[in-house]
């Protein structure tokens, strides 16, 4: 997986990012920064979900977008 495509359009993808995960807040978004660790840790705080469900989610999330 190709996560820099992530992290050098984070700007343009913070919104589809809201989207997916509303409870994330625009400084939770500026401080992830388009690194994924930090992205996946900010969901399972938010959500109350475990490591993995957020990593899956995020992989999910990944795999649907068109590149």
């Amino acid at each position: 997986m190709d996560w820099d495509r992530v992290e050098g359009n984070w700007m343009q993808l913070k919104g589809k990012i809201k989207e997916q995960w509303g409870k994330l807040t625009d400084d939770d978004l500026d401080v992830i920064a388009g690194k994924r660790d930090q992205l996946e840790g900010k969901i399972q705080e938010r959500y109350g979900k475990a490591k993995d469900a957020a990593k899956r989610e995020v992989d999910d999330w990944y795999n649907s977008q068109t590149w």
